[in-house]
């Protein structure tokens, strides 16, 4: 069973393994070198944050930060696709993803803050915080990842990206999905749905992390699961930030 990001699964792990053992020389994967590397890249994240963030003066310059937007979301997304089939290059595309995604959400956000001033430090807050709290969970068994855990959290994942790809498909012929960007109770329900499963997504990635180390995963592979790792605080992030303003928005 994979797990829910779709750039970090139990079979990226044991392939890398099974390519290692074939040369007894290279170095092994390591959960320390793991975290400092989500912490680097976190940096970085937060660089290109900064950067498109310092283009914002003031509601005027909105329109300014469109191509920060676009341009970062569109980097990101073909580095994610690059580092997702070709793992061996993550030491390198994976820290270029990060300042891409910076510039994206620099950005984005901007844009979110001048509507609902404040949004962006609850978003921050709360990504961190669950991570935190879902990490201590885990590494104290309170959560246990089984086979039907990871199934429940795959194909509701799966159903959440159907739902998405559906609204770009639909938005294409003037239709949309309503409760999708809703700010009614059931589009608060569907963001709050969304919001646990990206969540939930976490927990797989830290179990499969964990696998990859105990079956001695080469070194460049710490890379490649601290790619994964913000991939999903990414996109809890961003339906945090989602979420956050639905409610803002009834007030």
């Amino acid at each position: 069973m994979q797990s829910g990001n779709p750039a970090l699964n139990k079979n990226a792990f044991l392939d890398a393994a099974s390519g290692a053992l074939l040369s007894h020389d290279s170095e092994a994967m390591t959960l320390n070198g793991t975290v400092n590397k989500t912490g680097l890249l976190l940096v970085l994240v937060l660089v290109g944050a900064m950067f498109s963030w310092s283009h914002y003066t003031g509601p005027a310059s909105l329109p300014a930060l469109l191509p920060f937007v676009l341009g970062g979301a569109i980097l990101g997304l073909i580095l994610a696709l690059v580092t997702a089939f070709k793992k061996t290059w993550s030491p390198v595309t994976a820290p270029i993803y990060a300042l891409a995604e910076g510039v994206f959400i620099g950005a984005l956000s901007a844009m979110f803050e001048t509507r609902y001033p404040g949004i962006v430090i609850q978003a921050v807050g709360l990504t961190f915080g669950t991570m935190a709290a879902l990490l201590l969970a885990y590494r104290s068994g309170l959560i246990r990842v089984t086979e039907k855990f990871k199934l429940g959290v795959v194909a509701a994942t799966g159903g959440v990206m159907l739902l998405y790809l559906a609204s770009f498909v639909m938005g294409f012929f003037g239709h949309s999905i309503s409760f999708i960007n809703g700010h009614n109770s059931i589009g608060i329900l569907f963001s709050l749905a969304v919001v646990a499963i990206a969540a939930l997504n976490l927990v797989l990635d830290f179990d499969m992390i964990e696998s990859g180390v105990n079956a001695g995963a080469p070194k460049y592979m710490e890379w490649y699961g601290a790619f994964a790792l913000v991939v999903t605080l990414v996109w809890l992030y961003l339906e945090l930030l989602r979420l956050l303003s639905k409610l803002q928005s009834r007030n």
